[in-house]
């Protein structure tokens, strides 16, 4: 019995660690976001924590539930693709709706030229923007609530490695080793990550990003885009 968990939990720890670092959708929306939001260290922390906790609860507690209940393995994994596919789209939904906005707020920021004609053939030129003109206010309650709609997309992205993982212990009767699975997959998902968001934000600090600031809400809902690209065409 012994023996049987320590394989367990070596399978699940090297699962944990390899699936979160080999699926960029679990850190680069943090990782750009927090650089386009000027979010501190402590609180992209703590949405990405949120969304790691809300990704794989949801699994645990669909394998529980799937385990209670005598669901077979390959029904659950089935609900579990339906749920990827979900996700999948609403990140491509959500970084497109991101980089159109971002799109427009660029192109209302930029300064242009008007010259303006006066009676007796005076004439001058001046340079304004559009920035505080046609504000969309629907537009900043949906950047603001970014965190939210992260957190809702996380909680539909499935953890495919769990579920089996979960029923072989459950199926030995082995209560101990699907509880064991279970908290160190979870632990080890969202502790990767955390550090892998961290070390990139910290990593940013000591490159000179200034020349790209102006367009990093667009490369934000860029790469969001491609996430959810990633997601639903190529299966990552």
């Amino acid at each position: 019995m012994e023996n049987s968990i320590t394989i367990l939990a070596v399978t699940a720890v090297s699962l944990g660690f390899f699936h979160t670092l080999m699926g960029p959708d679990h850190y680069l929306p943090f990782i750009v976001l927090s650089q386009a939001r000027k979010w501190s260290i402590r609180k992209t922390m703590f949405i990405t924590f949120l969304c790691g906790l809300g990704h794989v609860l949801s699994s645990v507690i669909l394998g529980l539930i799937g385990i209670g209940i005598g669901i077979s393995v390959n029904k659950l994994v089935s609900v579990e693709s339906v749920r990827g596919s979900i996700a999948g789209w609403l990140f491509i939904a959500f970084g497109l709706v991101y980089t159109i906005i971002s799109i427009r707020n660029l192109v209302r920021k930029k300064k242009h030229t008007h010259r303006h004609f006066h009676p007796g053939g005076l004439e001058h030129e001046h340079e304004h923007n559009h920035q505080n003109e046609h504000i969309h206010l629907h537009d900043e309650k949906i950047v603001s609530a970014t965190p939210w709609i992260l957190f809702l997309i996380f909680v539909f992205g499935p953890c495919e490695p769990l579920i089996p993982l979960l029923m072989y212990p459950a199926a030995e009767s082995n209560i101990t080793g699907a509880v064991v699975v279970a908290i160190l997959f979870s632990i080890v998902t969202i502790a990767t990550m955390m550090s892998t968001v961290l070390a990139f934000r910290l990593g940013f600090t000591k490159i000179n990003l200034k020349p790209l600031e102006k367009y990093n809400h667009v490369i934000a809902g860029a790469v969001i885009l491609l996430s959810g690209v990633a997601i639903q065409f190529l299966g990552l």
